[in-house]
């Protein structure tokens, strides 16, 4: 679906937030669950259409993320880094200038890059359902090299004030869960940058491919399942997708039961699958998971997003977090609420 841009053109602004992943990492490509929170830090992008296939991205912060660039008729003919051109093909708008600003931390895990192209598909008059728009910049991320899921996608576009989201990715479907009452979310920047795109990412979604072929789609398996591979280590990728689907459905019953106790446990869990069937966190978060689940006051730690670096996300007792004294940089956050077109038709612009 798309939405029309007025003849008379005019501009739109946009926005949409960062994620942190509570849990249900690496599932979402394979059809199955996770837990994941919208952040209050937010990415806006203000479009003015362009008559001429050109598009200009800029950042008010001074950033450049693109040179102004020819767009040629077929945007599958376009060098790969080129994914604005994505976005253009399914909108009104032959061309665009997009400025941007955000206060999402990049390369932190926290899906600055979701909520860049969920804000530009908004700004430029992308319409239809969240799953609709959430593929579409699945499309554009892939043209820049990282072949993602839609978990971050559909968490910038579904979230919800106060509320974690619950998301099944084979029936399309999203609940919001509300976290036990009196517990605060702190995320932990671990200082180790990742890149999805220059990361083993793909070695793993493919590790994932190879046991669907045997067992057919993890998000239905079975540990049981699991002795029909002889590969040990596809065994071990498709041991963690399994367990960790398993993990979310019993967080999303722990939250409703108000049991923070448990949902920390289960975060422990996870990491500790994702560490080691997984193999995508690194010994600098095992350790700084490790720290942080000695301290008072922390139900659970677990890194969070793709891996290889970012952050960690803890469910604490309200006010834990003023007692940590990690030499990180930490936050306390939020859920928050999901992408908008902040404002529309502003006025005529030059062209």
């Amino acid at each position: 679906m798309q939405a029309s841009l007025d003849a008379e053109v005019h501009r739109r602004t946009a926005s949409a937030p960062g994620r942190v992943n509570l849990i249900g990492d690496h599932t979402d490509y394979t059809g199955g669950l996770a837990l994941p929170a919208a952040l209050p830090w937010r990415t806006t992008v203000v479009a003015t259409p362009l008559e001429a296939r050109v598009a200009v991205t800029t950042s008010l912060e001074g950033k450049q993320y693109f040179d102004e660039v020819a767009l040629s008729g077929d945007a599958s003919s376009l060098p790969a880094h080129l994914q604005l051109a994505q976005f253009l093909a399914h909108s009104s708008a032959a061309g665009a200038s997009l400025s941007v600003t955000s206060t999402v931390p990049v390369g932190a895990g926290l899906s600055s890059s979701a909520a860049y192209c969920v804000a530009v598909a908004l700004a430029l008059g992308i319409s239809g359902s969240p799953w609709e728009i959430a593929r579409i910049c699945q499309a554009a991320e892939a043209a820049a090299g990282a072949n993602v899921g839609l978990l971050d996608q559909i968490a910038a576009l579904c979230g919800s004030a106060n509320n974690a989201v619950l998301i099944d990715f084979t029936a399309e479907t999203t609940e919001n869960v509300t976290l036990p009452a009196g517990t605060e979310l702190i995320i932990v920047d671990s200082g180790e940058r990742r890149s999805l795109a220059n990361s083993a990412y793909g070695e793993r979604r493919a590790a994932c491919e190879q046991a669907e072929e045997v067992i057919g789609p993890l998000s239905r398996a079975s540990v049981t399942d699991l002795t029909a591979l002889k590969d040990l280590v596809v065994q071990q990728r498709a041991r963690h997708v399994i367990s960790e689907n398993l993990r979310v459905r019993q967080a999303a019953i722990a939250a409703k039961a108000e049991d923070a106790q448990s949902f920390g446990l289960l975060m422990n869990d996870s990491h500790e699958s994702l560490s080691s069937d997984f193999s995508v966190s690194t010994p600098g978060i095992d350790a700084l998971c490790h720290r942080l689940r000695s301290e008072a006051g922390i139900y659970g730690a677990r890194m969070t997003g793709g891996g290889f670096g970012g952050c960690i996300i803890a469910l604490a007792e309200h006010g834990a977090a003023a007692r940590l004294d990690l030499n990180c940089t930490m936050w306390v956050v939020a859920p928050s609420a999901g992408a908008s077109i902040d404002s529309d038709d502003m006025g005529p612009t030059s062209r």
